[in-house]
C-alpha cells in the first residue's frame, strides 16, 4: 500500500494534475487487484479405507471404555465460546474419585466434543491443545476484539484484491485471522495424532440444508481428506453467518474413491421394513447421497451450523437414533460395548429483552429479519434438547422393564423390542442460562449481544455462571452418584 500512495503523491518527482489522477487510480487498482488469491482446496483420497482417518471408531480409548461422555457447544459467537469454556473449566475443577482412590479431573473422562458457531472455537483449540488451552485462550481469543480485527482485515485495500478472486471470500480472510491468533497453521492432523476427545464442529450446506460435521466418516463420502483441512477453515465455514460471511467452499470427489456404506447402516437403506427409528436413518443416508455423486455436485458452499442445528444435537440423535434401530433388529454396532452415555448440552442460546409490545411503531427492519430467522433456529434448538430427553427418559423404562424380574421370567418373543433395547444408562445434563437461580444474572446473560466481542467482564460472568450451573445441577449431581464417585470442586477465583 505504501508504494501506491507513494506513487500517487510523489509520481516520480511530477506535480499531479487533475487530469492524471483516474489515470493514477487505474493503476493503483491494478496493483490491488495483482494480489488476488487461490482458495484453499481440500484434498482428494484416492481410495476409501472404512474406519481410517479422524473417526471415533478409529480412537483407541474409545473401544476399551464402557462409557462415552459427550459435550455439545452450541452457537452464539464469543458469548457461546465462553460459556463452553466455562464448562471445560468446571469439569476440569471437578475430581472423581475411583473405586482405587485415584482422583482425576472429569474433564479427562470426555470422549466426543461437538461444536457450532462459537462452541466450534473452544471445541476445535481444546482438541488441539489440551490443558494448555487454560494458560492462553482468554487471551488469544475470548478477551479480544475479533470482530474488530476481521473488520479491519475486509477494509484493508490490500485484501480487495483477494476478495474479488473466485470462491475466495470474507469467510477465508477470516480464516487466515483465526490460524494466526488462535490454531497457527494446525489441521485435523494434529487433532487424528492426538489422544484426546474427538471434535466434531459442524457447518450448514448452503444448497440443501444438510447439516455437515466435519469427520472422516463424512469427508469419506466426498473422497476427501479430512486431516489436511485446517482447523481454521473448519471454524470459519461453522461460524460463516449468512450475508455477514461468505461461505466456506469445499470440493466435492464423490464416486471417485470406492466408498460405500458401512454394512450395519445398509440395512437402513429401506425404512419400509425397519423399526420406526430407522426412518431418521434412512433420511440421513439419502440425504448423505447426494454427495457420492461429485459429477454433478462438484462443489459444496458452508454456512454457519447454527442454520441447521444450534446446539449440535442432530449429529448425536441420529448416532443415537441409529444404535436404536440397530438394537431393536438385533444388528451388531461399533456401540454395543456401552453401558453408560452421558450427553452435555452446553447451551447459550439468549433470550434478550424487547419492548415492541409497549410501542406504535413496529420495529425496523434489521430487527425484524433478526427476530425472524433467528426464532426458528432458537425453537428447533429447544425441541432438539426436548427430544434428547425424552430419549433418555424412554431408554431408562425400557431398560428398567428389560431388567426387571418379572419380564426375565416372561421371555415373550413377542416382546422382542424391549429384550433388545438398549441396555445403556443415557444422562442428559442441561447447561443453559435458564438453570441460574440467580435470575438478574440470567437475564444479564440473556442480553449480550452475539458478535465476536465482548467486555472482559462479561466473559468472567459467562465462565462462572456455567460453573455455578454445573455445581448446582441435579442431573449432574445424579450422574456422579450413579457412577459411584464423588467429586471435589474447587470454586474458580473471581476475575481468572
Amino acid at each position: 500500500m505504501d508504494t501506491i500512495v507513494n506513487y500517487l503523491l510523489k509520481s516520480r518527482g511530477r506535480q499531479i494534475r487533475l487530469a492524471d489522477i483516474p489515470r493514477y487510480l487505474g493503476f493503483a487498482a491494478v496493483l490491488l487487484l495483482a494480489g488476488c488469491a487461490v482458495r484453499p482446496v481440500n484434498p482428494p483420497i484416492a481410495e476409501y479405507h472404512r474406519g481410517e482417518g479422524y473417526t471415533l471408531a478409529s480412537r483407541r480409548q474409545f473401544a476399551a471404555n464402557p462409557n462415552l461422555v459427550i459435550l455439545a457447544f452450541s452457537g452464539g459467537g464469543t458469548r457461546a465460546a465462553a460459556f463452553s469454556y466455562g464448562v471445560l473449566e468446571a469439569l476440569r475443577r471437578t475430581e472423581i474419585v475411583g473405586p482405587t482412590g485415584k482422583r482425576e479431573p472429569f474433564l479427562d473422562e470426555v470422549n466426543i466434543i461437538t461444536g457450532v458457531s462459537g462452541g466450534s472455537f473452544t471445541a476445535l483449540a481444546y482438541g488441539l491443545y489440551g490443558d494448555r488451552l487454560f494458560d492462553i485462550y482468554q487471551k488469544a481469543f475470548l478477551k479480544r476484539d475479533v470482530q474488530a480485527e476481521l473488520i479491519a482485515r475486509v477494509l484493508n485495500p490490500l485484501n480487495w484484491g483477494a476478495l474479488s478472486s473466485t470462491g475466495w471470500g470474507r469467510s477465508e480472510i477470516a480464516a487466515e485471522l483465526y490460524d494466526k491468533i488462535l490454531f497457527h497453521g494446525a489441521t485435523f492432523a494434529d487433532l487424528d495424532r492426538g489422544n484426546g476427545p474427538l471434535i466434531s464442529v459442524t457447518a450448514t450446506d448452503l444448497a440443501t440444508g444438510f447439516r455437515l460435521p466435519f469427520n472422516q466418516g463424512v469427508f469419506d463420502i466426498l473422497c476427501s481428506d479430512l486431516d489436511a483441512v485446517p482447523l481454521s477453515r473448519a471454524a470459519a465455514a461453522s461460524s460463516a453467518v449468512p450475508v455477514a460471511l461468505s461461505p466456506v467452499t469445499l470440493n466435492n470427489y464423490g464416486g471417485t474413491c470406492g466408498f460405500h456404506v458401512p454394512p450395519w447402516l445398509r440395512r437402513f437403506e429401506n425404512p419400509a421394513t425397519m423399526p420406526r427409528p430407522a426412518a431418521r436413518v434412512a433420511a440421513w443416508l439419502k440425504e448423505m447421497e447426494v454427495y457420492n455423486d461429485g459429477i454433478d455436485h462438484p462443489y459444496v458452499h458452508l454456512v454457519d451450523g447454527g442454520v441447521s442445528d444450534n446446539v449440535g444435537l442432530r449429529s448425536v440423535m441420529d448416532v443415537l437414533q441409529a444404535y436404536l434401530a440397530a438394537r431393536l433388529i438385533g444388528e451388531p454396532t461399533p456401540l454395543d460395548h456401552l453401558r453408560r452415555i452421558v450427553v452435555f448440552v452446553v447451551n447459550s442460546q439468549s433470550d434478550p429483552s424487547i419492548d415492541w409490545d409497549k410501542r406504535e411503531s413496529p420495529p425496523g427492519i434489521v430487527a425484524t429479519l433478526l427476530k425472524v430467522t433467528g426464532e426458528p433456529i432458537d425453537r428447533n434448538s429447544d425441541e432438539a434438547v426436548e427430544q434428547l430427553k425424552d430419549m433418555a427418559a424412554n431408554w431408562q423404562l425400557l431398560r428398567r422393564i428389560r431388567n426387571s424380574p418379572a419380564f426375565a421370567a416372561k421371555k415373550d418373543p413377542a416382546l422382542s423390542a424391549v429384550m433388545n433395547a438398549p441396555n445403556i444408562d443415557l444422562h442428559v445434563v442441561d447447561v443453559s442460562f435458564g438453570a441460574l437461580k440467580d435470575r438478574a444474572e440470567a437475564r444479564y446473560l440473556d442480553n449480550l449481544p452475539t458478535s465476536f466481542v465482548l467486555p472482559d467482564k462479561a466473559v468472567d460472568r459467562l465462565r462462572a455462571a456455567a460453573g455455578e450451573i454445573l455445581r448446582e445441577s441435579p442431573d449432574f449431581q445424579q450422574l456422579l452418584h450413579a457412577t459411584s464417585a464423588t467429586s471435589l470442586v474447587i470454586p474458580a477465583k473471581a476475575g481468572t
